[in-house]
């Protein structure tokens, strides 16, 4: 299985498409953490105006946290999309290059071709989201600094420079586990499809209907709402509350898993009853 594993590890990670999101990670974070360096706080500045009432703060909350937080925010509606490149060419790949006869004439089952493939697919997962994490995180504290963290977490909460480094390591896991189930959905698409281009159109498009239904304010959608894998994506924001809520973190943990294990299965049960024909 060892071998099997590293053989789909080599497949995926020779193709040059693989790093397609991690090029883009790696020329959009950088520039916008240039960007707001050079604005030199502007955008935290028009924030907080509207809190001077309220509050006095002392001292600059424009620090590396607060950008890494906020470029978390920002990217992580579009991390999905660049997970689902690859996740969804695992099994639709092979079909568009016509190998899928090719793989399947080894003397090895099915079973272990696809759990080959899947975990491929949660290797591929974590190293992204991982870069994603040491990228923004490292580059925002090395160009503005250290400091107090500000959250608006149901109000404004402010999280001292001593207790921010373990919170970013735990996000960024707890947002590890929610991509999973977004390659877990790409990678059950992919069992359908010829062409990779199906399962990421399939999986972003139900992943913005539920998030348009997450949001709208009827009383049926409302109801249904904890049920809904969406609404436990932003499991990683949780990290950032005072004190965090590991009960509610352990509830979305197990919900993600939960739609992880049903597409995982259900992809499975598809590939080793596909009738391979090319």
């Amino acid at each position: 299985m060892f071998r099997l594993v590293y053989s789909e590890c080599v497949k995926t990670f020779l193709k040059k498409r693989t790093y397609l999101g991690f090029l883009i990670i790696l020329i959009v974070v950088p520039l916008v953490e240039i960007a707001m360096k050079i604005e030199g706080g502007r955008f935290t500045g028009a924030t907080l105006r509207s809190l001077q009432q309220d509050f006095v703060f002392v001292g600059s909350l424009f620090n590396g946290w607060l950008v890494a937080h906020q470029v978390m925010n920002s990217l992580w509606v579009h991390i999905p999309l660049l997970i689902s490149f690859v996740a969804g060419d695992q099994l639709a790949g092979e079909a568009t290059a016509g190998t899928y006869r090719l793989i399947l004439i080894r003397p090895v089952s099915r079973t272990r071709i696809f759990f080959a493939k899947y975990l491929t697919t949660m290797l591929y997962t974590a190293l992204f989201v991982g870069f994603l994490g040491v990228l923004s995180v490292g580059l925002a504290v090395v160009l503005m600094g250290a400091g107090d963290l500000l959250v608006f977490d149901k109000g404004v909460l402010i999280l001292p420079a001593s207790d921010v480094a373990w919170r970013f390591f735990a996000a960024y896991i707890l947002a590890g586990w929610s991509m999973t189930t977004i390659a877990t959905i790409a990678l059950f698409f992919s069992s359908f499809v010829e062409n990779a281009i199906g399962p990421i159109v399939a999986t972003m498009g139900v992943l913005i209907v539920l998030l348009i239904v997450s949001v709208l304010p009827v009383e049926f959608f409302q109801s249904i709402r904890p049920y809904l894998f969406s609404a436990h994506l932003n499991v990683w924001t949780k990290a950032f509350s005072d004190p965090v809520d590991w009960g509610e973190v352990t509830r979305s943990l197990l919900w993600l898993s939960v739609y992880s294990v049903v597409f995982a299965t259900t992809a499975w049960i598809i590939f080793v009853r596909k009738d391979i024909l090319t």
